[in-house]
């Protein structure tokens, strides 16, 4: 897609340090790091959200962020990685992308990055997994 910097980067159009690719997908340094290690790994085609991933492309796209994941930890020793995909709100880049940020106890960072909240109730709780049930499509 015309203007989309990951599109650019994929295409190699764009620099980037790129640390391993697929026919479907590019792994790459992002160029501000939560820890230095951080790969952002993004579809080769331009698609905007995970929503939007074809069927067909979930194997081989997860597998490889999971090849990306191993690779960070024993690369880097660390004990651990974050893996996330920010949907829409907090998508610096509307391009669907993967973090893969390596861990080690210690490391600063707890948790999620944005505070937790209670169900009031366990009824409330279920009313919230009913609403999202209903609407989880078949394969």
């Amino acid at each position: 897609m015309s203007g989309c910097l990951f599109c650019a980067i994929a295409a190699g159009e764009s620099p980037a340090l790129t640390v391993a690719s697929t026919e479907g997908a590019v792994a790459f340094l992002d160029i501000r790091p939560v820890f230095k290690g951080h790969v952002l790994v993004a579809p080769r085609t331009h698609i905007a959200t995970l929503g939007d991933l074809p069927a067909e492309d979930l194997t081989p796209y997860f597998g490889f962020v999971q090849r990306i994941a191993v690779a960070v930890e024993e690369a880097l020793g660390a004990g651990g990685s974050f893996v996330a995909i920010n949907n829409k709100v907090s998508q610096s880049v509307p391009h669907l992308h993967t973090h893969v940020v390596p861990r080690t106890k210690g490391d600063g960072l707890r948790g999620f990055f944005w505070p937790r909240t209670k169900y009031a109730s366990d009824d409330e709780a279920a009313s919230y997994a009913d609403k999202i049930g209903s609407l989880v499509r078949p394969r």
